[in-house]
């Protein structure tokens, strides 16, 4: 029988490995970095199967859905409230801050 495993005594524990130390608001903020620089790809890959013939309606929907998703925005979901079953919508409220020195005179936006 065979007494070396990966380069090392059979009987000898296995090294650990290194642990990293970073925080975890840095390692999520690497791995959506590394996942936004794939967008392009992906897109093409969604676009090619919702465009594939090959591909079920089922398919192709799923793949159609997502790209309108990543472009627009989901819609807006009704919420059933407890009392009488009726609906309300949630509105997404989103604050943008303009720094003054950005502003061309008599408007809000940015300087083109």
């Amino acid at each position: 029988m065979n007494e070396y495993v990966e380069g090392g005594l059979a009987s000898e524990p296995s090294p650990k490995p290194a642990v990293r130390k970073t925080s975890r608001a840095r390692t999520l903020t690497e791995i959506r970095s590394l996942a936004r620089s794939h967008t392009r790809t992906a897109l093409r890959v969604l676009v090619g199967i919702m465009r594939s013939d090959e591909a079920t309606p089922a398919v192709r929907l799923s793949a159609a859905n997502a790209i309108l998703d990543r472009g627009w925005g989901k819609a807006a979901q009704p919420i059933e409230s407890g009392e009488d079953g009726a609906t309300e919508l949630v509105h997404r409220v989103e604050r943008v801050i303009v720094r003054p020195d950005d502003a061309v005179e008599g408007d809000a936006g940015p300087k083109a």
